[in-house]
Parts: structure tokens; C-alpha cells; sequence
């Protein structure tokens, strides 16, 4: 059992007692604002606090109800349609429960991550969804225990820490993109990849390497521009595999305007415009939306944190891959 400093009980500690989240027993024994936690919490709340001796603060419970409907959505880059399908599907859950969704653009900064997370701690934001990769050499570990220690939520598309979590599948989504091209023959492949800094970079690279090993590598923005201008560098292969649709767009212009239609192209994540290139664009299918949607509903739920919901890939063929000439 938590044991009692001298200034009596806090929150936390009636909070870890019930196994529930700081924002879940601010709601019990506060009023704070959200939705009304289940019957089932509610007891283990107040059991907490009457075994604890907690008695609520009379200006705690003041701050504590002026927490906003605020939930702030920090993106990479929101003109990238990835993003956009992820805020698309995470604004539409949030208008269901009344809630307004701040969308801050990071530029893939780390700096600024956490800069944005420091502003939204401070105007008392109900939750922050971290829609971005995890950066591999950086960690935002302290501000968000900060964030969370001040009554927020924190919910995570990809791993950032033991937090709620949705977990696109990017590794076995890479190994899905090797064994078709595995299967069509192809022995000599390229890998446009995006920031080497991106978990979401490495998890899906280990994955294609699990199948197929690549003959060459070549880094590049996550960007259409990115996938042209890497082409050139990606050497003599029979197939490219793009980290990202955008990229994989690119590198089918670059083919095209070099008069090459003897490699094969695959793309990640789906993108409507995989359908309207030509040729059409094989790609590994996450479905985006219901990833936002996922953790929009995490973001709403009184559960203690640290539960994971997996996004699954799929591989979709089509006309941008066939066997090596």
C-alpha cells in the first residue's frame, strides 16, 4: 500500500491503490471533467481514498475542473496524406464526444515535439495523440510524465513509452512487401527508405530484411521528391521497395521519364493515389483512419494506460509488380 507523507495522501497515490489512471480518480473524487468513469472504477476510487484517508484539496478540485475538451494531435507533417488520414479518423470520433482536436505540425522535430507538449501541458489539454514516429535518439519521456502527472492522457500511434498505444504493424508489414517480390523472383532489390532517426523507418526496413536482403539502400525524405530524386542513386536492381507510398509515386515517375518499365515498385500505407498512378501501385495497406479513430477511443477511455491496440497490414498487388524480365 502507497504510504502517506505527512501532508496526508495525494491523488497519485489513491490512483496507483486503484490501479487507475490520474485522470480517471481526478474524476471520481474531483468532478473533473470527461466522461463518467465505469461503476467498477468508481468503487475501486473511492475504496482507494477512504483506505488512504484521502480528503481532496479544495483548490485541486478547482484546477482540476477547469481541465479544456482540448485533445492536441502532434503530426510530422499534416500536407503528408498519412497524417491527414490518421486526424481524419481521430476528428471524427472526437466530434462524437464533443471534443476539439488541436493539430500541431512538428516538422519532424524533436526540439519542437517537445515544445508543443510543454504549450498544451500548460493550457491543461485533456489528452495529447502522438500521430509521429518515435524518434530513435530522442525521448520525450519527461514531458510527458509531466503531462500525465498534470491529469492528462497520452495516447501513441507506434511505441513512445508505456503508454496507450496504437501499434501499426510496420515490421511485419516490410516482411509482407519482401516475400512478394520474393515470390515474383526478384533477387536484386533496392530500398528507398525514409529519416533513418524514424522507428517507423527501422521497424519496417528489419522487416523486409527478415525476407529479403536489399543490394542497396538509399535514404531519402518521406516525400514524393524524396522517391524521384533517390532513384538514380538506387543502382542496377529488377525492384525498388519505397518506405512510403509518396516515395514509391516518385520512383515511378522517375521510371517512367527514364523509359524504364522493367522494375518493379512497391509502396507502404495504402494512399488513395496508389489506384490513380500508372501503372497502379502495389503497396502494404495499413488502414489509417480506423488507426486515428483507435486511439481517439483509447484517448476516451478510463482504462489504466499501458494497453495496445494492433493496426494489421495487409499486402495489396497490383500492376507495378511482376517478374524480373
Amino acid at each position: 500500500m502507497p504510504r502517506a507523507t505527512s501532508t496526508g495522501p495525494t491523488l497519485q497515490q489513491v490512483a496507483t491503490l486503484a490501479g487507475v489512471s490520474l485522470a480517471t480518480a481526478s474524476r471520481v473524487l474531483h468532478g473533473s471533467g470527461g466522461r463518467t468513469p465505469a461503476p467498477g472504477l468508481a468503487e475501486r476510487v473511492a475504496a482507494a481514498a477512504a483506505e488512504l484517508r484521502y480528503v481532496p484539496h479544495a483548490p485541486a478540485q478547482s484546477l482540476a475542473r477547469s481541465r479544456s475538451t482540448v485533445v492536441g494531435l502532434l503530426v510530422h507533417d499534416i500536407a503528408d496524406p498519412y497524417f491527414a488520414a490518421i486526424a481524419t479518423g481521430a476528428m471524427g470520433v472526437a466530434r462524437d464526444h464533443d471534443l476539439m482536436v488541436l493539430v500541431a505540425n512538428t516538422f519532424r522535430d524533436p526540439a519542437l515535439e517537445r515544445d508543443y507538449l510543454a504549450r498544451l501541458r500548460a493550457q491543461r489539454a485533456r489528452a495529447v495523440l502522438l500521430a509521429g514516429s518515435a524518434f530513435e535518439d530522442f525521448s520525450l519521456s519527461a514531458e510527458l510524465t509531466a503531462f500525465v502527472d498534470s491529469g492528462g492522457r497520452v495516447v501513441a500511434i507506434g511505441p513512445h513509452g508505456d503508454f496507450d498505444t496504437v501499434e501499426p504493424a510496420n515490421f511485419d508489414g516490410g516482411a509482407l512487401a519482401a516475400a512478394h517480390l520474393k515470390s515474383l523472383g526478384h533477387k536484386r532489390v533496392g530500398v528507398i527508405t525514409g529519416p533513418s532517426t524514424l522507428a517507423t523507418v527501422s521497424a519496417r526496413l528489419a522487416g523486409f530484411k527478415s525476407v529479403l536482403m536489399p543490394v542497396s539502400v538509399v535514404e531519402a525524405d518521406f516525400t514524393r521528391a524524396g522517391g524521384h530524386s533517390s532513384l538514380s542513386a538506387i543502382g542496377d536492381v529488377t525492384a525498388v521497395f519505397a518506405l512510403n507510398d509518396l516515395m514509391a509515386v516518385g520512383a515511378l515517375a522517375a521510371l517512367r521519364e527514364a523509359g524504364r518499365t522493367d522494375v518493379s515498385v512497391v509502396g507502404f500505407d495504402d494512399l488513395p493515389v496508389a489506384v490513380d498512378v500508372t501503372p497502379s501501385l502495389s503497396t502494404v495497406r495499413l488502414d489509417l483512419s480506423q488507426m486515428g479513430a483507435d486511439a481517439m477511443r483509447l484517448v476516451l477511455d478510463d482504462q489504466p494506460p499501458g494497453r495496445t491496440v494492433p493496426a494489421p497490414a495487409t499486402f495489396i498487388p497490383r500492376a507495378s509488380t511482376f517478374p524480373p524480365h
